[in-house]
């Protein structure tokens, strides 16, 4: 990891990036369709690529499959409230896993005393249940949760923000994301675009010739 002397500012996504919650949405939508009575057959790389597209997308593709969810209730929202409540429930009861390589790299940064920020579009509630499950994420100083700005990814107004605060004269940031839809957001700002990931989103050849970077997963980061 001799790559991160080359950087300043460290900035995270956190879902599926940090922490393997990414299954953990996929089945709290998962039960809360199943319990309004509607079986939910998506697979989880199908719902990988409706969902890391924007809420928009999603719900646009979730509801055109199953029109009868909209037929029980006034609004998406009551839906999607359903589907939080179950979310932080699935959390209280199972202790979620830091993504492959991870632990180390946070140890790594605060033993080389660099500035890491946590920009995320979840809720503090569930960042605070993930805290507690995992003390080295107390080791992330900074966390910018989805209360502190108004538009969501893939508008960049939450990167900016961070850069904003803990950028000092000089400092090189460098960012990581796990979805296209952060990646986008990242890549209007000035840090470095890493994506890392798994899931052969078809954008990421794109992403690679605008200057961005790709790898599988942390333990494979490889920065000169």
């Amino acid at each position: 990891m001799d790559w991160i002397k080359n950087f300043d500012l460290f900035l995270f996504d956190f879902d599926g990036l940090l922490v393997n919650t990414e299954m953990m949405h996929y089945r709290a939508y998962k039960e809360m369709m199943e319990a309004r009575g509607v079986h939910f057959n998506w697979d989880f790389k199908r719902y990988c690529k409706s969902a890391h597209y924007g809420a928009t997308l999603f719900r646009e593709r979730i509801t055109e499959q199953y029109p009868e969810l909209l037929s029980q209730v006034e609004s998406w929202d009551t839906l999607y409230a359903e589907k939080q409540a179950a979310m932080l429930k699935l959390l209280e009861e199972g202790k979620v896993e830091l993504m492959p390589g991870v632990k180390a790299l946070l140890e790594k940064l605060k033993a080389a005393e660099k500035k890491r920020a946590v920009v995320t579009h979840s809720p503090n509630k569930f960042i605070v249940s993930l805290r507690s499950q995992h003390p080295v994420l107390d080791e992330i100083e900074n966390w910018i949760t989805r209360e502190q700005y108004n538009e969501p990814k893939p508008n960049p107004e939450c990167y900016r923000l961070a850069i904003q605060k803990l950028k000092e004269n000089g400092d090189k940031v460098i960012g990581f994301e796990d979805t296209p839809r952060g990646l986008t957001a990242l890549m209007g700002t000035e840090a470095k675009p890493v994506l890392v990931c798994d899931v052969d989103y078809p954008e990421i050849p794109e992403f690679k010739a605008k200057g961005a970077l790709h790898f599988t997963h942390f333990d494979k980061v490889s920065i000169s």
